[in-house]
């Protein structure tokens, strides 16, 4: 993929979100990471109500970095309504968590998540973690032409 990338991070902790930014600002010049801190949020940017309206403040992601536990609307819920929506449904969902439980990993892949990472504790383990995001998600994958 050229050009520039839009990723979107529903992440509720400022520092992992800073964490990721500084990741792909380290690999990458091309990423522009853009976040919401909440369930909500996420669903107003991804179907473009209130403060989201415009697409020019909301562009189509080409991928979902996807936290599990977030206030206002958990990210199992946000999972579903990206899947469950045929607009939606094409963009890539990559579950970025700190939980490894087994339940929450199945969970998710039931409710159609293309991934499933626990993020690492450690800065220099997390920058290749995003690079591998990066490389995969972004340069790697193909899907369908994307609707703005």
């Amino acid at each position: 993929m050229t050009g520039q990338l839009q990723v979107l991070l529903v992440e509720d902790d400022p520092d992992h979100a800073e964490l990721i930014q500084r990741g792909f600002d380290q690999i990458s010049a091309r990423v522009r990471l853009s976040r919401v801190p909440d369930g909500e949020s996420a669903l107003d940017y991804l179907f473009r109500r209130g403060s989201w309206a415009a697409a020019a403040s909301s562009p189509r992601p080409h991928l979902v970095l996807l936290d599990l536990r977030l206030p206002r609307l958990d990210g199992f819920r946000v999972l579903e309504a990206i899947k469950t929506d045929p607009e939606l449904r094409p963009i890539p969902t990559v579950i970025l968590t700190t939980s490894d439980a087994e339940s929450d990993v199945a969970r998710a892949y039931a409710h159609y998540a293309n991934s499933y990472l626990v993020k690492p504790g450690d800065f220099g383990r997390l920058v290749a973690l995003v690079a591998e995001i990066e490389g995969y998600w972004l340069d790697w994958n193909r899907n369908p032409a994307k609707v703005s």
